[in-house]
């Protein structure tokens, strides 16, 4: 379904409708300026398109007709994330709840047959040019990821410190001057549970919420953040969304994101929707999004795929894709952030 090529009426339309609002053909219409609005005839055919291709919901016969956004509407949706992001947060037309039925619906690949064709051919050099590595260009390897992911991860949650400082405090235990012992923490943590990872190899092919909890432990010990499941509610700066609050929800929604990892078809789609998944739920006080990041490259790892940095991701992007996906369900910004780092990845890392 990912495959699928619109054309720009049919993006604007799954871009414009509301998640759960019904539609009759002459509201859809309203969508576009007189000066270039279509024809009733082919507002239907697009209309109709979408439907056939499982991206909206029909309900009712001739003038009753309604239409909803289907879930894979939702998650393929084309949206630009600074054009959504440039709104102001009354004005968007996103969701401001958690939707139950999201990772229950889920399809069982999430990228294109192409994205994963390149995907999969970039991991098979990446494992063949790390076959002739000895250990110790491996350590420096491992070293040398371990510092760029830890700076970067902590970058986008806001830490100042720079990458050089970053490496001087991973590898010569030096805190940067001028800054908090906070960042220094979270720097240190995120090379703590990276190394976990490591460890624990291909036995976390299958996630439980006891490995995403103890993830998120190492990630913000001597940090004031409470480990565990959260028992009350958070908000998401600059979003009308609303993550759960009651905590055997919470638990419910883990253990369906649990399962639907282990239900796709690819470590690609597994890796993507725990990244995108975690942030979704906010399960815990503080920490979710780098938990996000480490769990995603738990599985990767597991499989034999190249884990990633984010080293040259652009901070503000993320965190825009990551709104949009909160509000809008709409999986295409970040994908693409995925894809673009998991190349980077294999093109600049070895296996450990």
């Amino acid at each position: 379904m990912s495959d699928t090529i619109l054309n720009q009426r049919q993006k604007k339309i799954l871009r414009l409708l509301q998640q759960d609002k019904k539609y009759a053909l002459s509201d859809i219409q309203v969508f576009f300026p007189e000066s270039d609005r279509p024809s009733p005839a082919t507002l239907r055919r697009d209309v109709s398109e979408l439907r056939d291709l499982g991206y909206l919901n029909h309900s009712g016969d001739r003038k009753s007709s309604r239409y909803t956004l289907s879930i894979a509407g939702r998650l393929y949706a084309p949206i630009d994330p600074h054009e959504y992001c440039r709104l102001d947060v009354d004005k968007r037309f996103g969701a401001t709840s958690f939707d139950f039925s999201l990772f229950q619906k889920i399809p069982s690949k999430l990228f294109s047959g192409k994205e994963i064709d390149v995907m999969g051919n970039a991991t098979a050099v990446f494992l063949k040019k790390s076959e002739n590595a000895s250990d110790i260009i491996k350590q420096k390897e491992l070293e040398r990821f371990v510092i760029e992911l830890s700076w970067k991860s902590s970058k986008i949650e806001g830490n100042t410190y720079s990458l050089l400082d970053t490496e001087r405090l991973i590898k010569e235990g030096i805190e940067a001057p001028g800054h908090t012992k906070d960042e220094a923490i979270m720097i240190l943590n995120h090379k703590k549970a990276f190394q976990y990872v490591l460890e624990h190899g291909e036995s976390h092919k299958s996630i439980s919420k006891r490995f995403i909890e103890d993830i998120h432990c190492i990630l913000v010990e001597g940090l004031n953040i409470s480990s565990g499941l959260r028992e009350k509610q958070v908000g998401i700066t600059g979003s009308t969304y609303k993550p759960l609050s009651v905590p055997s929800q919470i638990r419910e929604a883990i253990d369906d994101l649990c399962k639907t990892i282990s239900k796709l078809k690819d470590p690609y789609s597994k890796a993507f929707i725990a990244l995108i998944g975690i942030s979704y739920i906010q399960p815990f006080e503080d920490g979710n999004k780098r938990t996000a990041r480490l769990l995603a490259n738990s599985i990767l790892v597991a499989y034999n795929c190249a884990p990633l940095s984010y080293r040259n991701a652009d901070e503000i992007l993320y965190k825009e894709g990551t709104l949009v996906f909160y509000e809008k369900n709409s999986i295409i910004p970040m994908r693409e952030i995925f894809v673009q780092q998991y190349l980077f990845a294999c093109e600049q890392y070895l296996k450990f």
